[in-house]
């Protein structure tokens, strides 16, 4: 029977060197200890390859490019083999003499969407199974931010978009929350010094300062994680005690960002360093410039040597930009007349016919007034109110959720400019500049009632 082309022993050790960019030593070492490749050899006893030895060892990089050991990695090989599989068909390797790149992988792929899939279907021993056969492939960073960070994303997303429940979010959270912890406790630092993380008042999405936490215990620093939504009249206590060279706080949210302004200020009064991050500040154009500390940058991969980078040599603190005149009084003042500003919104819709009769329960419409004014609250106190922008497409998305049209959304912010407009004196000007744009932003003056009819 003729041998396989790809199997004929043809290449000496230089061109495979040449080929794969792996060095002489290395070949040697893989074949000695984990018996791949098995080159034939010459009369001469030199080591011949076949073609397919190169591919294996081009699949043997990929797998290292993508986060593996060799060791893990040819245990893999051994694996798909056992199943019946050839390994070259099953996860490729890139043609040339680099090899993969991405984290994301088909392996990472698909351990990760099967992880995805047990998490929405509530199987929490799948799960943990998946996790278990990342963990015996991957290094713990790879897995924490390419399967639980990325399938948190996946789920996160599903939840909006109105595909998946609150409740299958809450569970793959605690999942993904519930390993991270573990691993932390199984982490012992090996640096001096403390760094203090954790999540301002009201933020209660406690997974990426928790990896991050988890991130820098793995490069032998002493993490102290304080959780979610620390009070602020408590954080002062807890700095005195912890005597932190660095503190780290995340925000998701708008709202959020506005308390950890309170805590960098408060931070910035103390003397103590303040990092920050997290999603709000990557969608929010400006916002990283009302904060006084140091932003670690959009990539949480990249966070670690950021913060490595600001204990070792700290650059001048960025001067935050200043709070517009008027602001703070304007804030004040909204404050106080949030609840007629929210009855008058509430008599408008329901006399457009959107509420109790309507599509609108008066429980969604409770849910987006609040959400409304917590999100103009916080842009007050950041000192822009275009940071909202970003905010109101949740609004959107909870008129969605009811089978509005696009057009709802206007009307709803149509009718809390009225509101606004009826309730808010010059104090308030500013703000009822800004929901004018939003309610009609063909035009830039006069006073306009809602399109709907029979209002």
């Amino acid at each position: 029977m003729a041998v396989p082309a790809d199997d004929i022993p043809t290449f000496n050790l230089k061109a495979v060197v040449q080929e794969t960019g792996l060095k002489p030593d290395t070949l040697r070492a893989w074949e000695r200890r984990y018996g791949l490749p098995r080159p034939e050899r010459s009369r001469g006893k030199h080591r011949l390859y076949s073609q397919r030895d190169i591919e294996i060892l081009k699949w043997l990089i990929a797998r290292q490019e993508e986060g593996m050991t060799i060791s893990r990695a040819v245990d893999l090989w051994h694996k798909l083999v056992a199943e019946g599989l050839d390994p070259l068909q099953t996860l490729p390797a890139e043609t040339g003499t680099t090899a993969v790149t991405s984290l994301a992988g088909e392996m990472l792929n698909r351990l990760r969407d099967d992880w995805v899939a047990a998490c929405v279907a509530f199987d929490e021993t799948r799960a943990e199974q998946l996790l278990a056969q990342a963990f015996a492939l991957y290094p713990p960073e790879t897995v924490c931010l390419d399967i639980l960070r990325r399938g948190l994303i996946t789920i996160g997303e599903g939840w909006h978009a109105g595909r998946l429940t609150v409740q299958q979010e809450h569970f793959a959270s605690e999942l993904a929350v519930r390993r991270l912890e573990a691993l932390i406790a199984a982490t012992q630092p090996t640096r001096p010094g403390r760094i203090l993380l954790g999540c301002p008042p009201e933020e209660v999405h406690t997974f990426t300062v928790l990896l991050l936490s988890f991130l820098l215990r793995r490069r032998g620093w002493h993490t102290l994680y304080l959780g979610a939504n620390i009070p602020l009249n408590r954080f002062e206590t807890a700095l005195e005690q912890a005597r932190p060279q660095l503190v780290i706080l995340g925000a998701q949210l708008l709202t959020t960002a506005a308390t950890l302004a309170d805590m960098a200020d408060l931070l910035l009064e103390l003397r103590v360093p303040l990092a920050f991050g997290g999603l709000v500040f990557t969608q929010t154009p400006g916002l990283v410039e009302r904060i006084p500390g140091y932003y670690l940058g959009h990539r949480l991969e990249d966070a670690p040597m950021e913060v490595e980078k600001l204990l070792s040599a700290p650059p001048p603190l960025p001067k935050p930009v200043s709070m517009p005149p008027g602001y703070a009084e304007a804030r004040s003042h909204f404050l106080a007349q949030v609840p007629h500003i929210h009855m008058r919104v509430n008599q408008l819709l329901t006399a457009a016919g959107l509420v109790n009769q309507g599509p609108l329960t008066s429980l969604h419409l409770f849910i987006a007034n609040t959400h409304l004014a917590q999100s103009i609250h916080a842009a007050l106190r950041l000192g822009d109110l275009n940071f909202l922008r970003t905010d109101i497409s949740w609004i959107q998305g909870l008129l969605a959720e009811r089978h509005l049209p696009e057009e709802a959304l206007r009307v709803y912010i149509q009718a809390y400019y009225q509101a606004a407009v009826e309730h808010l004196d010059s104090r308030g000007a500013v703000i009822v500049a800004y929901l004018r744009q939003l309610a009609h932003p063909d035009t830039n003056n006069g006073h306009h009632g809602l399109t709907l009819s029979g209002v």
